[in-house]
């Protein structure tokens, strides 16, 4: 659940909170993607998804560039690829999908079934959630300005459940670019769609955006469902000023947690990674072979002016988190800062549609949330 609570909006649409998104090239399968995006945390076991949401993957060519402020560029806007999945209302305990890409390629499917077709494998139903982090210990760290990770850590409410929407996408017939960017959003389907949220990187929001203490340009502003409701490749002038304000302070909030600075700012105060995250999306090369544990690996490469070494991305077994902190803290340069979970308690397949079976007796939510 790294983007749960990741604005007002999420309590507004419960049904709309994207809880996770991964990306990842499918395991024995080249020139293919593996698509997930999860919502609803503590989800019913027996529930169905939304008839009233477009649950979408945005695709989009990248190119590295470390001379671009954001360390890459992204395709313009007729390059990109889009799955939109949509469901009818359910009756008599079963639910339809329906999946469109805008190259033309449709699936129609049945909840709880793999379906394929047009080169694309769906799936969407309740899973068990495989999001894994001590998010009490973060919170503490955020709260106290103290790294707070104990071992053993612990997953809040582990074996909730979410749902889940799996694609599966051969993209070889989509052009020879293999290094792309990826952003799910949900979608209110109306003559209208409305984007309600949407999601990149892990945490960006939650343990990066959210706090406000350190931010003495906006510190009384709730910035999170702006940023949320951004079209990611196109983020409107007006507010990014507060965006970069907000990052500047709790990038250098992060950098400073162990008592060194691995990051100096520029004289004018900006971060080094405030364009880099900024551009909100996951990266990966689905050129190159599956593998775990390999988020931020092409990011991180370009920073340092070398060549990725893999398909970067994230899978669901990938710990993250301890990635993710020891970069912003120690650029990788020193030892991996740990919240002590370094796995969920059941293990993502590599076997489509890869999510674990739901949890028929999930935890019950916390009394707060």
């Amino acid at each position: 659940m790294s983007h749960h609570n990741s604005g007002p909006r999420a309590h507004q649409l419960p049904i709309a909170d994207i809880t996770d998104a991964y990306a990842f090239p499918a395991p024995g399968q080249p020139g293919h993607l593996a698509l997930v995006v999860n919502t609803v945390p503590y989800a019913d076991p027996n529930g169905f998804l939304s008839d009233a949401l477009i649950y979408r993957f945005r695709i989009r060519p990248l190119t590295a560039d470390p001379s671009h402020p954001a360390f890459f560029a992204p395709g313009i806007d007729d390059s990109e690829i889009t799955i939109d999945v949509t469901f009818d209302p359910p009756g008599d305990g079963r639910q339809q999908g329906h999946l469109v890409v805008s190259s033309g390629a449709t699936v129609d499917f049945e909840v709880n079934q793999v379906a394929e077709g047009d080169g694309l494998r769906v799936f969407a139903g309740p899973r068990w959630d495989p999001f894994f982090s001590d998010a009490l210990a973060l919170q503490e760290t955020i709260t106290t300005g103290t790294l707070a990770f104990k071992n053993p850590g612990a997953i809040l409410s582990d074996g909730k459940n979410v749902f889940s929407v799996v694609v599966e996408i051969d993209l070889s017939a989509h052009g020879t670019q293999t290094l792309v960017a990826v952003v799910a959003e949900t979608l209110i389907n109306g003559k209208i769609p409305i984007r309600w949220e949407r999601f990149g990187r892990p945490e960006l929001e939650n343990a990066v955006l959210g706090m406000k203490t350190y931010d003495t340009v906006n510190r009384d502003l709730e910035i999170r469902d702006l940023f949320n409701a951004e079209d990611a490749f196109h983020l409107v002038p007006d507010y990014v000023g507060a965006y970069r304000a907000r990052l500047n302070a709790n990038l250098s909030f992060w950098d400073g947690i162990d008592g060194t600075t691995q990051w100096p700012l520029a004289t004018d105060g900006t971060h080094p990674l405030t364009e880099l995250l900024l551009a909100d999306y996951l990266i990966v090369d689905y050129g190159k072979p599956f593998a775990e544990d390999t988020f931020l690996e092409i990011e991180r490469s370009v920073v340092a002016g070398r060549t990725h070494q893999t398909c970067g991305g994230r899978s669901l077994n990938d710990d993250c988190m301890d990635t993710l902190y020891t970069y912003l803290m120690n650029g990788g340069q020193g030892p991996r800062i740990s919240d002590h979970v370094d796995g969920p308690t059941k293990r993502a397949s590599e076997t489509f549609p890869y999510l674990v079976e739901p949890n028929p007796t999930p935890p019950s939510p916390p009394a707060h949330h």
